[in-house]
């Protein structure tokens, strides 16, 4: 069985972040990258899968700040193979050019199953998951959070509001959209990361041109602006929903 978890690093969320000069995309001078939390939960689901059974895990990604400690720490936490995609990724990528760069990889590793993250806070053009399905022609399914392999049929759980659970069994080989792993992602020591990175190896791969057609084309990024305060109502019951009324009335809703 060979599964492969692709990730991407997002600026992190903590920092502050920077519209550039031209107006249209983030400062990626001083940004800080992190790996997307729910590829984060990807890689941690194919570890999981391999500690099961006796299969092996290549981990995916395109090139940027950060992505080698990533890849390492996988590599830490049981990844058998690391493989980085080297192109222009310094000014970020959109998701429709990163599947085109990536399908060719996984046509030739030909796995059995594709994890990754179901979404990103930087996605603006769709997730990757789905995007790689389409270019592979595997069956996709997303929002996972559970994941057992059996002979060559795969049974992914999804969570729905109300607790609900949902099994759907899908052929390999597929592609899934991880929401959550079955365990939180684990925690390596730094004495472990660093013993992988003198073991381990990442193999480089020339990723094409970019293409990123499909996607949206931005032209303007700006901070949102500071509206109106919000307007707290007070009395009893009848007297707030009479306020209410009024507003609805004002606004004409009612």
């Amino acid at each position: 069985m060979n599964i492969a978890a692709i990730f991407k690093m997002v600026p992190d969320l903590v920092e502050e972040l920077e519209i550039s000069a031209s107006g249209d995309a983030l400062d990626m001078t001083w940004i800080r990258l992190i790996i997307n939390e729910l590829d984060d939960h990807a890689l941690e689901q194919a570890i999981l899968l391999k500690e099961r059974g006796s299969a092996q895990v290549t981990i995916i990604a395109p090139d940027g700040e950060g992505t080698d400690d990533v890849l390492f720490t996988a590599a830490a936490k049981g990844a058998d193979r690391l493989v980085k995609l080297a192109g222009d990724f310094e000014e970020g990528v959109n998701n429709h050019a990163l599947a085109r760069v990536m399908a060719p990889v996984l046509k030739e590793l030909q796995p059995d199953l594709v994890l990754t993250g179901v979404q990103a806070h930087n996605d603006l053009d769709g997730s990757v998951g789905p995007l790689l399905a389409e270019y592979l022609g595997m069956p996709y399914i997303g929002y996972i959070s559970g994941v057992e392999l059996d002979d060559g049929m795969c049974i992914a759980r999804k969570e729905y509001p109300g607790g609900l659970i949902a099994e759907m069994e899908v052929s390999l080989p597929a592609v899934l959209g991880i929401q959550s792993a079955e365990k939180p992602p684990r925690y390596v020591a730094v004495s472990k990361v660093r013993q992988a990175m003198k073991t381990a190896s990442i193999e480089e791969r020339y990723a094409s041109v970019l293409d990123p057609s499909g996607g949206l084309d931005v032209s303007r990024m700006f901070q949102p602006e500071v509206g109106e305060r919000a307007t707290m109502i007070d009395g009893d019951e009848d007297e707030i929903a009479t306020r209410l009324v009024e507003i609805f009335k004002e606004i004409g809703v009612l």
